[in-house]
């Protein structure tokens, strides 16, 4: 019987390894020192860039506005004084009196923005990132991810070490320099999506996807509090001009070190590439240029990756551009101590990202769960434990403690989707993963453009009763794109999306 390589559900119970044919087996290359966890490793060093890009801004805002009094609290929290861990003991008594910031910080220019401002400083850069999506997927599956998303990532860092002086020329001047950061970084997610296309065997998808896309969460985890102690002992254009450079690092290595494909791949074993091209050949489907665009929009199976992919990134955008102005505005955290607890959420997202992506792998390939069941498990535990406990943290009132803890757990079972739909458009439609990303992404961004403008809106007194109405909303979007997706979910490989497809069992 010719079957063509598609991690089905059929598939998924009868034969677990990459090939039905026992003399079509190839063996699997060791992980160890490979090219293709070569590549995941570099480019969880370029979303780590990317990430550390995107979210510096959030915690240099709080440095930027002319609203803070010499301990570098703001002067308008809604908690009153704390002491917290994060502070030396012989702090205790007046908060107030010891300077969070050297002298010489005062060099640096403040702004008299408002909260609206704000909201649209911090949500420009989505409106960039929303317009390269599509545009991404398909020009690197036409010309190849690897300079497209190496480009893509330097654009932003260009326009990063230029975001001081646009500062200084006005509030719009900023906003254009994040949009056009944004257009840079658009391209990202999309073209690793292509570049996994041919780098990934369906069994090892999980591992190497979650391995790569968790440098956003640990660009996340060092930006927020680097970015604090930057403010904190220089000044906040510092926090532009060392993540920039970084950036410029990255680079370097992206365009001497990776290729397109393992058959351009210089450095590659015989063994991998014959494993992975052996394991991939029935799975893509690049002769010509056509693109099943009709299919492909009236899907239902890419429609369920978008409603859950739009409802997750809703909470994870607000957390990722508020919780620094929620910890200062609300809880009265310092800034010193702000980018530490603003960061705490994404050292578990990052870690159950890594875990769960193991944990995916092996229940496909050793338990024989399907695919689809997989997917959607992780999906609903990533996206109803998030719902709960941000709703929960706004009942924690000026208790820090629990705040930073629900927060924490919020962000943190949101990393189990990395196993999710976030890679499961490379189970549907694998010639076509970067298109799809593009298509998915793009609503994805919606949140990113709209949530802060909507939460600032709802926030213009900073009082709890209103944050809880920003974390109400942002839970109830949640909860309805775990069940869409639950219920229209698939694990297959859809029909429109290989060149000759044989029948299969859905």
């Amino acid at each position: 019987m010719d079957r063509y390589i598609s991690d089905t559900e059929t598939d998924d119970q009868e034969q677990p390894l990459l090939l039905s044919r026992q003399d079509d087996k190839v063996e699997r290359a060791p992980a160890c020192c490979s090219s293709r966890y070569g590549l995941s490793l570099l480019s969880c060093y370029g979303f780590f860039v990317a990430y550390a890009l995107r979210v510096n801004l959030s915690v240099a805002m709080v440095d930027m506005l002319n609203n803070t009094d010499a301990s570098g609290n703001t002067s308008k929290s809604v908690c009153p004084a704390h002491s917290s861990p994060a502070r030396p003991k012989h702090n205790h008594t007046v908060s107030t009196t010891s300077p969070a910031r050297p002298k010489h910080n005062h060099t640096a220019s403040v702004y008299d923005w408002d909260s609206e401002t704000q909201g649209w400083i911090l949500g420009s850069f989505f409106y960039g990132y929303i317009l390269t999506q599509i545009p991404g997927g398909y020009l690197a599956r036409k010309y190849g991810a690897k300079w497209l998303l190496g480009l893509g990532i330097l654009v932003t860092v260009v326009f990063t070490l230029l975001t001081p002086m646009a500062a200084d020329l006005g509030a719009g001047y900023l906003i254009a320099v994040r949009v056009l950061e944004g257009i840079g970084e658009g391209v990202t997610f999309p073209a690793m999506h292509a570049m996994w296309a041919f780098w990934a065997p369906p069994m090892e998808r999980s591992r190497l996807l979650t391995i790569a896309y968790t440098g956003a969460q640990l660009g996340t985890v060092v930006a927020l509090p680097l970015s604090a102690q930057i403010c904190f002992y220089l000044d906040w254009t510092w926090v532009f001009y060392i993540f920039g450079i970084v950036g410029i690092v990255w680079f370097i290595l992206w365009a001497l070190l990776v290729s397109n494909t393992p058959s351009t791949h210089p450095r590659i074993t015989e063994q991998e590439r014959l494993y992975i091209t052996s394991s991939l050949n029935k799975e893509l489907t690049l002769s010509g240029d056509h693109i099943p665009w009709g299919s492909i929009l009236t899907s239902m199976p890419l429609w369920a990756i978008v409603v859950a992919h739009f409802s997750y990134n809703w909470t994870f955008y607000t957390l990722l551009t508020l919780l620094p102005t929620y910890m200062s505005d609300v809880l009265g955290f310092s800034i010193k101590e702000n980018g530490a607890l603003s960061a705490l959420p994404y050292i578990g997202c990052a870690l159950l990202a890594v875990l769960g992506g193991q944990l995916a792998d092996y229940l496909r390939e050793n338990c024989f769960y399907r695919t689809v069941v997989v997917r959607k498990a992780f999906s609903l535990v990533g996206m109803i434990g998030p719902a709960v406990f941000i709703v929960a943290a706004g009942y924690t009132g000026c208790n820090y403690i629990l705040a930073v803890a629900f927060l924490s757990i919020s962000s943190s079972l949101g990393g189990i989707v990395a196993s999710g739909f976030n890679i499961n458009h490379l189970d549907i439609a694998p010639s076509y993963a970067g298109i799809l990303l593009g298509i998915t992404n793009s609503f994805a961004t919606i949140p990113g453009m709209v949530g802060p403008v909507i939460a600032r809106a709802l926030t213009k007194n900073n009082t709890i009763e209103e944050w809880q109405t920003v974390f109400y909303i942002s839970a109830g979007i949640n909860l309805f794109g775990a069940v869409f997706y639950t219920v229209f979910g698939q694990g297959v490989v859809q029909p429109w999306a290989v060149h000759n497809p044989h029948s299969h069992g859905n």
